[in-house]
């Protein structure tokens, strides 16, 4: 039997503005299409690789909190660069890439073209970049270099040596920079601009949404994997999902709403207590940015500000945020 020995003081805040039970598509901020669910399905599941990661089933730890049952989405196997985000920066790379062949060439290219090198001539010139605290940077690179493209990565100072090598084993060129996370992708944003490169981020600015929109779209997949994956029958009643800039939680909000409509789960975005810029933007109803150095184990989500594209949906379609110390992850 599973014992549940640790407790932890937490945050937490309740949004009274939740959009009422309806179906997704009456929602304002359902910038996330179907159509988009159904592409990135068809297109990543083509990819050399790709396999549904697991949803186990945590039947212990769901008798020892006395409810009916718990899953995890254990993505660690995806694509093999250990992470859901696997789904989102290379599914953007491949998009940009396919927009700029159709646009040299009029010619519209499936995946295994891309995936070929048939086209490497016409984007030699191409480069794409990105600022991440590791995971987004790997998937941008590890797409990059399957569809034959440049790629340039911009990582906050105090990246773990280990991860900035995760990131250059894929061929890209790494840049470290003198500032944290927000102030890192301001630093890509600008360099991009004098070169003439294309961000692909996972978060989206004022000008700059349609890249963003791209990685979301491609996490899509990790819900619809679940939807096959549940037993028969069941239906969650609560989502936990961690959160950032908002971008994975706005890719699991959108097919869930979707998918199970008026009866859809109550949503709860984790984030860490240090770095606690969607509780204070879930408090004040608007977008607020956190300032200063962030000190947080949980690197991946030391974000500050959330994604503008992202706060549309997650400002009326998270139930509940929870801001979790560090020790509680380190602990888990």
């Amino acid at each position: 039997m599973t014992v549940l020995q640790k407790s932890y003081s937490i945050k937490r805040f309740h949004n009274d503005n939740i959009a009422a039970p309806g179906d997704y598509a009456t929602d304002p901020g359902a910038f996330i299409s179907p159509e988009a669910f159904d592409s990135a399905r068809r297109e990543i599941s083509a990819w050399p690789g790709y396999t549904p990661t697991p949803l186990l089933a945590l039947d212990g730890m769901a008798e020892a909190l006395g409810i009916a049952s718990l899953h995890l989405k254990y993505e660690a196997p995806r694509f093999g660069l250990g992470s859901f985000k696997a789904l989102g920066g290379a599914y953007a790379v491949s998009l940009y890439l396919r927009r700029v062949i159709r646009e040299r060439t009029g010619e519209d290219v499936d995946t295994q073209a891309l995936l070929s090198g048939a086209h490497a001539d016409t984007i030699k010139d191409v480069v794409v970049c990105s600022a991440t605290a590791g995971n987004h940077g790997r998937s941008v690179a590890w797409g990059a270099g399957m569809f034959h493209c440049r790629c340039v990565i911009y990582v906050p100072q105090v990246t773990l040596p280990g991860r900035v090598d995760a990131i250059a084993a894929y061929g890209a060129e790494v840049i470290r920079h003198p500032g944290n996370y927000d102030e890192t992708v301001h630093q890509c944003a600008s360099v991009a601009a004098e070169n003439g490169w294309t961000v692909v981020s996972d978060t989206s600015y004022e000008g700059y949404t349609q890249i963003p929109l791209d990685v979301m779209s491609g996490y899509t997949v990790l819900a619809q994997e679940i939807f096959e994956q549940l037993p028969a029958g069941e239906h969650p009643t609560h989502v936990f999902v961690q959160g950032g800039v908002g971008g994975f939680a706005s890719g699991m909000i959108a097919p869930m709403w979707h998918h199970w409509g008026k009866d859809r789960p109550k949503f709860i975005f984790i984030t860490p207590e240090n770095v606690p810029a969607m509780l204070r933007s879930a408090e004040a109803g608007r977008r607020v940015t956190i300032e200063g150095d962030y000190d947080t184990v949980m690197a991946c989500l030391s974000c500050g500000e959330l994604s503008l594209l992202a706060w549309k949906l997650l400002e009326h379609g998270v139930d509940d945020t929870i801001a979790i110390p560090d020790q509680a992850a380190i602990d888990t």
